[in-house]
């Protein structure tokens, strides 16, 4: 699936759409440039969820963990959004909590993807995002 977005609350719509679809212990890996829409579409994928508050970019301090205020029967409590970009491989991931947080049901949102190696799984959602010509006219690609 392939989406042309023009806001933040397109992205959120869209970041709904794919949040109404995850079980728990999922991985869902966002790649695209800086300030292509990842954050905005977690925040969209949190509020989705129930979580409340807000939810800013993990680039320093790695890892933040969002927890829903009433989780639906058999739908994800815990969203956990993950930048992995300062981390040199799997044992740096593995140490953060990746296996715990995965254990524990969390959905886990991943930029820099490719830093946990072999740990993403087949099953993973891959997510892209572009910027096109124009500030607030992104694409967005699902892949499954």
């Amino acid at each position: 699936m392939m989406r042309e977005v023009h806001s933040v609350e397109e992205t959120w719509a869209l970041a709904k759409e794919v949040a109404e679809t995850l079980k728990p212990g999922e991985v869902v890996c966002l790649e695209g440039d800086l300030g292509a829409g990842k954050t905005t579409f977690t925040q969209g994928l949190a509020k989705a969820l129930g979580v409340e508050g807000r939810v800013t970019s993990p680039t320093f301090c790695i890892v933040q963990e969002h927890r829903a205020k009433s989780p639906a029967p058999g739908r994800p409590g815990l969203l956990v959004h993950m930048d992995l970009y300062r981390l040199h491989g799997e044992d740096d991931v593995i140490a953060i909590g990746w296996e715990d947080y995965l254990a524990e049901g969390a959905v886990i949102v991943v930029e820099w993807p490719e830093r946990a190696g072999s740990l993403i799984p087949p099953t993973a959602r891959r997510i892209e995002f572009r910027h096109l010509d124009g500030e607030e006219r992104r694409l967005i690609q699902i892949l499954v």
